[in-house]
């Protein structure tokens, strides 16, 4: 049984400066503008735990059949990894370069190429 406190609130992000508004229809994890989270929760959402409290960067992002979009978020003090939601008014810009660049490192690998070398 997992456990979920629902804490949404509005925050101004660490790494960008953005304000981030409450988000609608969920709770708002990560900057809207830059992607950034931080890391406050330990072992379940919103439970607020951590005593880490480093930056998380965004690292991947991959489309859940459930769920939709998820950004894999990475924190920069202790390196542990957690997966969230985008949310409707995530900066869809930076994701598409961010899955750009996934899948073009991807194609490259698959093609035995180096990353940045171009096929002839």
């Amino acid at each position: 049984m997992k456990k979920f406190t629902v804490i949404n609130e509005g925050f101004t992000c660490e790494n960008c400066g953005e304000i981030n508004p409450k988000a609608e229809k969920t709770c708002r994890n990560h900057c809207r503008k830059c992607l950034y989270s931080k890391h406050v929760d330990l072992k379940y959402p919103g439970d607020r735990m951590s005593q880490c409290l480093g930056t998380m960067t965004p690292v991947f992002v991959e489309l859940d059949k459930k769920k939709g979009w998820m950004i894999t978020h990475k924190c920069v003090e202790c390196g542990e990894e957690k997966r969230n939601k985008a949310g409707s008014d995530d900066n869809l810009d930076l994701l598409s370069s961010m899955i750009f660049e996934q899948n073009k490192k991807t194609y490259e690998h698959s093609r035995g190429q180096k990353i940045g070398e171009k096929h002839l």
